[in-house]
This record gives C-alpha cells, sequence and structure tokens, in this order.
C-alpha cells in the first residue's frame, strides 16, 4: 500500500482530502504545521509527499528542500493557491514533479499519482523486496529503502531485466567515471544493502537470478 504525508493547515479540507485518498486504498498521515513534518519523516519512509506551500513555521517550500539537503528523495506535488509563475518555477526548481493548483478536484489528485507514482500491477517482487519501477521506490519487509543515484540506476537495470544478463558496458553507463573496478565496487555494496545475490556472467555481464 502506498504511504502518503499530507501537508495542509486548512484541516477540513486536509480531513476531506485524507478520506478521499484512503477511499482510493492509499495509508494516509496528515500535518498542519510544516515542522510536523520534520518529526513524521524522522519516524516513517513515505512513498509521496502532499504538500501545501502557506502552512504555519516553515512552508511547504522550506520543508521540502530541507528534506532534500538531508538526501530524501520522496517526490512530492505541491496543492497550492500560489499561482504566479516565480512559486510555480520556484517548486520545480527544488525538485518538485508536479503543481496543482487550488482549487481542484480531488479526482484529479489522484489521476496524477496513479498515473505517475502508482503503476499497482507493475510492482516488482524478489524476495522480500518491493520494487516500483515508475516511481524507483524500493520496500525492504516494512523499510523503505533509499540508495544514492549510481546504486538506485544499477540496482533499476538489474530488477527490470531480472533473469537476464546485462551487459557489463550497459551498467558502466550508470557510474560517473565508467570503469570495471568501480562496477564492481558499487555491484558489491548494493549486495550488501539489499541482501541480494548479484552473479557475475564472466565474459557477459551481470545477472539479478530469479527466485
Amino acid at each position: 500500500m502506498m504511504k502518503i504525508l499530507l501537508l495542509e493547515d486548512d484541516r477540513i479540507l486536509c480531513d476531506s482530502l485524507k478520506e478521499f485518498l484512503e477511499y482510493e486504498g492509499y495509508d494516509v498521515d496528515t500535518a498542519h504545521r510544516g515542522t510536523d513534518v520534520y518529526d513524521l519523516t524522522f519516524s516513517q519512509k513515505y512513498d509521496l509527499y502532499i504538500f501545501d506551500v502557506n502552512v504555519p513555521d516553515d512552508n511547504g517550500f522550506d520543508v521540502y528542500q530541507a528534506l532534500r539537503e538531508a538526501g530524501d528523495t520522496t517526490p512530492v506535488i505541491y496543492t497550492t493557491a500560489l499561482t504566479d509563475i516565480d512559486s510555480i518555477s520556484h517548486a520545480f526548481k527544488i525538485g518538485a514533479e508536479d503543481y496543482i493548483k487550488k482549487p481542484f478536484d480531488p479526482e484529479e489528485l489522484v489521476i496524477r499519482i496513479k498515473s505517475r507514482y502508482d503503476k499497482g500491477g507493475n510492482e516488482i517482487h524478489y524476495g522480500d523486496i518491493f520494487y516500483d519501477p515508475a516511481s524507483k521506490v524500493i520496500r525492504k519487509g516494512d523499510a523503505h529503502i533509499v540508495l544514492g543515484n549510481v546504486q538506485q540506476q544499477l540496482f533499476h537495470m538489474l530488477i527490470t531485466h531480472m533473469g537476464e544478463v546485462v551487459n557489463t558496458f550497459a551498467l558502466m553507463e550508470c557510474l560517473e567515471q565508467p570503469n570495471s573496478n568501480a562496477l564492481r565496487v558499487n555491484l558489491a555494496k548494493l549486495k550488501s544493502k539489499l541482501d541480494i545475490e548479484i552473479r557475475n556472467i564472466r565474459g557477459q555481464g551481470y545477472m539479478l537470478e530469479k527466485i
């Protein structure tokens, strides 16, 4: 089940959106102040953030920027009454993936979530690992796993070609400075972090075997 954190200081709207999203099958936590988000994200991992901008304490832009600087790559959708170009531009500059202007129909929000982040049946299972190729969300058991950019790309290539040999040169394209030693190091770290078996097929490449 997709876990969402909703930041909205209008409590009536917040409760209404939470109820609508939960009816659609999502697990939703809510926050009414920007600083509440820090406490919630410290103890819980989320698949998606839905943030208003003008909220008490830290605004929605500042909150997400702080999360990104701390290494949080969870995608965010902004829902806000701010419609000026500067605000929209700033949202995307700090890493937002979507921006919905208020007022909006809750069904529009759900459509955007389903089209961009919740691919349902496309999720890949590998032992106790669950991976959504669209949102790049990785779960291992109850834990949400966040990988660095290089290892994320390597994992994506291997798991989306599970049971197939992925060419060494194709994998090296994921590296900032492509070379065989760096590839081996990153694959070793990936194996250790996720406790997965990656086979080296001599002279061909690497493979994540089906289990």
